[in-house]
């Protein structure tokens, strides 16, 4: 069964940090691209980070850049978000996800998706 669970969110005052985790099952993370999303009630998925295979090459959102950072440890099988100097605009429900068609922040590339964990920043 092909699996990623996410963890990690919660309620931060702006300014801090938080690190969001997505453990997966069924398949090897290392062969994927990865990404991560969030959506915000009535607008659509939007890409924060995503990283090739291999981590040659990733990209961030704008309103992201200098703050967020992706990552993934092949040898848990698990991506990371870590987010610093989080700000309200932040607040949204963060979905992980691995795809196999190329990097990029269609929605469709990806194969395979969280359940989304919500983060919230206010004060």
């Amino acid at each position: 069964q092909y699996q990623l669970v996410e963890s990690g969110g919660g309620l931060v005052q702006p300014g801090g940090s938080l690190r969001l985790s997505c453990a997966a099952s069924g398949f090897i993370l290392d062969y994927y691209v990865i990404g991560w999303f969030r959506q915000v009630p009535g607008k659509e998925r939007e890409g924060v980070a995503c990283s090739s295979r291999g981590d040659a090459t990733t990209y961030y959102a704008d309103s992201v850049k200098g703050r967020f950072t992706i990552s993934r440890d092949n040898s848990k099988n698990t991506i990371y978000l870590q987010m610093n100097n989080l700000k309200p605009e932040d607040t949204a429900v963060y979905y992980c996800a691995a795809g196999s068609l190329g990097t990029g922040w269609a929605i469709t590339l990806y194969d395979f998706w969280g359940q989304g964990t919500q983060v919230t920043v206010s004060s």
